[in-house]
């Protein structure tokens, strides 16, 4: 893929996904902190403030997006679990991005709350009976409902899609 804001190509939602297909989607989100360690392993400080595209975030605000993302994700499937067609909250992830944390915090943090957060999360995904995937959400953002299955696998999309960021990079650069 030659575009540098998706180099796994944009998300698009299995029409009908089947237990497997859900486990397949669970146990990507599972990976994404030992992926996304795994291709930051080793970069230095100056790597770390380098863009992964022209014009986009750092790789230190890439790594703290991650969670701050799946926080977000974690909670609406919860509300999504526990409530009737919640609507959620949505949140400026730019602003987030460019809060002091994001542009210059600690990438092990960040590294080491994805590891516990995903712990929880694909715990609680894995428990959930199959019936409750069909449950949806509001999104004020879009014009129509959500399922909790196509939010895992939007999130699963989303864990491949950052690390594939740096991982281009990193290939790019001869890193």
């Amino acid at each position: 893929m030659n575009d540098l804001r998706y180099p796994i190509g944009p998300f698009t939602a299995p029409a009908d996904p089947t237990a497997a297909t859900r486990e397949s989607l669970i146990a990507t989100i599972a990976a994404c902190p030992a992926e996304l360690r795994r291709v930051t392993r080793g970069l230095s400080d100056a790597q770390l403030e380098t863009p992964y595209r022209d014009g986009g975030w750092t790789v230190r605000q890439v790594v703290h997006h991650v969670p701050d993302s799946h926080m977000n994700a974690y909670v609406r499937h919860k509300l999504t679990a526990t409530q009737l067609q919640p609507t959620i909250n949505p949140y400026e992830e730019s602003l987030w991005a460019e809060l002091a944390d994001a542009k210059s915090g600690d990438i092990e943090v960040s590294l080491v709350l994805l590891t516990q957060l995903h712990d929880r999360w694909v715990r609680f995904l894995r428990a959930l009976e199959p019936e409750a995937f069909a449950r949806t959400f509001v999104h004020p953002a879009y014009d129509h409902l959500w399922t909790l299955d196509a939010s895992v696998a939007l999130y699963a999309w989303h864990s491949r899609h950052h690390v594939a960021h740096i991982d281009a990079l990193r290939q790019r650069m001869g890193w």
